[in-house]
């Protein structure tokens, strides 16, 4: 698969783990794995498991889209239970967390952690709700 990736011109930046496969495999740094690559380039952590995967998310994601791939169901779980992100995404690609694929209709390019909604939005998740309660003396008992 790193051969694949390396010839169609994807740059792969890795942990000392991951050069072990191809020497044209670049020294990752902390930044690359906080970073969004708009471009052909791959960052590469390999874990040992779930649990030190967890962790490099908790350090380096961006609370956006997480993925898993995994046939172990406690550790789907555990990841699932662990991350606050918008979207997880199991045996999937972390592509799908578009509001047009998940049926919200067209995005609006916004942050999606700072509104009261919370992941992949269309218009309807970005309207507010006022409710006017008219009364004149009424009470809850």
């Amino acid at each position: 698969m790193i051969d694949e990736l390396l010839s169609a011109g994807v740059e792969i930046r890795g942990c000392k783990k991951t050069q072990v496969y191809s020497e044209k495999i670049h020294s990752a740094t902390d930044e690359d794995y906080r970073t969004e690559f708009l471009e052909l380039i791959l960052a590469i952590k390999i874990v040992k498991n779930v649990d030190e995967a967890i962790a490099h998310i908790h350090r380096f994601g961006s609370d956006h889209t997480e993925g898993i791939v995994s046939s172990d169901p406690k550790s789907i779980d555990s990841f699932i239970q662990s991350l606050d992100s918008s979207a997880i995404m199991v045996n999937a690609s972390t592509r799908f967390n578009d509001g047009g694929q998940l049926g919200l209709g067209a995005e609006i390019g916004i942050s999606t952690t700072k509104l009261h909604s919370f992941g992949p939005m269309g218009l309807k998740e970005l309207t507010t709700t006022k409710f006017v309660v008219m009364g004149d003396g009424q009470i809850r008992e």
